[in-house]
């Protein structure tokens, strides 16, 4: 057990709030004389069940199976085609798909990654089932698009990019998420579409001249914090998948490096971007820019072997992050969309990625459960109200480019239709569940605090993946 661990965990978790709605609202009400004499709270300030929580995951799940489909569409005449064999391919217009989230965007790589662990730590094949359907679609799919690209060209073909990567955003996301459902036997075998994924990664993609993965837009020489997610999960899974120690290597130097460009450690966070031609410029602490590289250091963790020198390094620069994190954290249990900023709106994505960041970290020993525990929990009951009764992700920033003003960033609007927000809110809930469930902790309902369990820790839920 990570000597981090060795002491009694003292998590205060406090009796059951009186609100007047919520998903928690008829449970625990003994206390709320009690609770009303200490005062009330704007979320559901207390400990959650695995069942509530399981049961918010597959509301998103199956809100996603209808929203997130997986069709192809005759632009001539509006008409769903079902078999490859009789597409029509008169016309390269006829390529493309629908649904309300398309099948091949990079947010519906973190919702695959999502659901594959859902599956095993909540049991529910339901979830596996989900990315099984989606790989399906695309190996039935894939020979089409590639003949009508070659007729056709690749420009209006709706697998392009699988077919024809052009950025990390093609590539990154979605490789892992294959990757992992490969190695889970879910779904078809699609080795080709990961070579081709990874190919770009390590070989294509524009990069600085020491090495670190970067844009030519908007300006010339750009580094954006989103790119550690869009290639580092990758490189590390494609380390993991071939055992080959130079994915591993440029996936850590990724993050060194990114690091050194973007990390501010006066205030433990990440600016968006950075401008190879303004070294001055003024930097922004947009919510999601940290969210993304939380994550892809999480990932990357999760399967950089042990003895790799590099290990210690980004062990370090996550726990640096999640305590610059932790410090922003609103009274509602959600972050920032301006992380620093408290007069920008409380955003979805980045809390989501907060949370699973938070919690992963604990049950993975690599920071305090004394210290951080009640914060990934706080920070559930916040992003919990987020989640409707339809099972839609409420709040969560829509697309958002390297800016040059606050202005900007202030404004981006949020959206259910915001993808980013689905498998990120997915994520925070598995680790919630794992967290509840840790055998390395037991946790007194009555006197609300969690006590550490002097015994070897639970094996990790990445191991049956």
């Amino acid at each position: 057990m990570n000597p981090l661990l060795r002491s009694t965990l003292v998590i205060t978790l406090v009796a059951a709030p009186v609100f007047a709605d919520g998903p928690y609202r008829n449970r625990d009400n003994k206390n709320a004389a009690k609770d009303s004499a200490e005062g009330t709270y704007p979320v559901p300030y207390q400990q959650p069940t695995v069942p509530e929580v399981t049961e918010a995951l597959a509301r998103v799940r199956d809100y996603l199976d209808q929203a997130a489909l997986t069709r192809i569409v005759d632009s001539a005449t509006g008409r769903e085609i079902t078999d490859p064999a009789s597409a029509p391919v008169a016309t390269a217009a006829a390529d493309r798909g629908e649904s309300e989230f398309g099948p091949l965007q990079y947010e519906m790589g973190v919702v695959h990654s999502a659901m594959l662990r859902a599956a095993v730590v909540t049991g529910d094949a339901k979830f596996a089932a989900y990315t099984q359907k989606h790989l399906e679609f695309l190996a039935k799919w894939l020979p089409y698009f590639r003949e009508s690209a070659k007729k056709f060209g690749t420009d209006k073909n709706g697998f392009r990019s699988v077919l024809e990567p052009r950025a990390l955003d093609d590539s990154g996301s979605m490789c892992a998420a294959v990757i992992r459902a490969r190695r889970a036997k879910v779904g078809p075998d699609l080795k080709p579409v990961i070579d081709t994924w990874s190919e770009w990664i390590g070989k294509k993609q524009f990069r600085f001249k020491d090495g670190t993965l970067a844009r030519q837009r908007p300006q010339a020489l750009s580094l954006w914090a989103d790119d550690a997610y869009m290639s580092v999960p990758a490189l590390a899974e494609m380390g993991h998948l071939t055992g080959e120690r130079a994915w591993f290597d440029d996936a850590v130097k990724q993050i060194e490096r990114m690091s050194s460009y973007l990390f501010n450690p006066q205030l433990g966070l990440y600016t968006h971007g950075w401008n190879a031609a303004n070294h001055s410029a003024p930097h922004f602490y947009w919510g999601r820019a940290t969210g993304w590289i939380v994550v892809a250091m999480c990932d990357l963790l999760d399967v950089l072997p042990k003895a790799h020198p590099g290990r210690e390094k980004v062990l370090a620069q996550l726990r640096a992050t999640l305590r610059g994190v932790a410090q922003y954290q609103s009274g509602s249990g959600l972050w920032h969309q301006m992380i620093d900023r408290n007069d920008s709106y409380l955003e979805t994505s980045a809390t989501a990625m907060f949370v699973y960041g938070l919690a992963h970290a604990v049950n993975e020993g690599w920071i305090p459960a004394t210290t951080y525990g009640s914060i990934a929990q706080a920070g559930w009951c916040g992003l919990v109200t987020r989640i409707n009764a339809k099972g839609q992700i409420e709040g969560t920033c829509v697309g958002t480019t390297y800016a040059s003003d606050q202005v900007y960033y202030y404004n981006r609007p949020a959206s259910v239709k915001a993808l980013h927000g689905y498998g990120t809110t997915m994520l925070a809930g598995v680790e919630i569940i794992r967290l509840l469930k840790n055998p390395a902790f037991t946790i007194d309902y009555k006197l609300r605090t969690y006590h550490y369990v002097p015994k070897d820790s639970a094996t990790s839920y990445r191991e049956h993946l």
